[in-house]
């Protein structure tokens, strides 16, 4: 992970190898990467940042899947003290975007 210039943006790469777990029921024959598993990312990503803690999602548009093994990036962008928003991108595609809210 690494933290831009501004601090008001933290940037991640992302990438989930084949053989993750959770493939095999993510679904079989044509796996996709888990909704749940981009949103973790993203909380993992702010306590990595931060040192905060989600409190919960606020919201979150999934637009489009990543595949097993291939690259994407999650960017955070500060709104205030407790709320993040985030996206996951791949090249120019957005796959996902939301708003996190840390723990106070």
């Amino acid at each position: 992970m690494s933290e831009s210039a501004d601090t008001a943006a933290f940037v991640h790469a992302l990438r989930f190898d084949a053989g993750h777990p959770s493939f095999a029921g993510h679904f079989p024959g044509r796996p996709i990467v888990a909704g749940v598993l981009l949103l973790e990312a993203a909380a993992q990503a702010l306590h990595a940042w931060r040192g905060l803690s989600v409190r919960q999602v606020v919201d979150a548009k999934f637009l489009a899947p990543l595949l097993p093994d291939e690259d994407a990036e999650l960017t955070l962008m500060a709104v205030d003290e407790r709320r993040f928003r985030f996206t996951v991108r791949r090249g120019d595609a957005t796959l996902l975007r939301g708003t996190l809210e840390a723990s106070a």
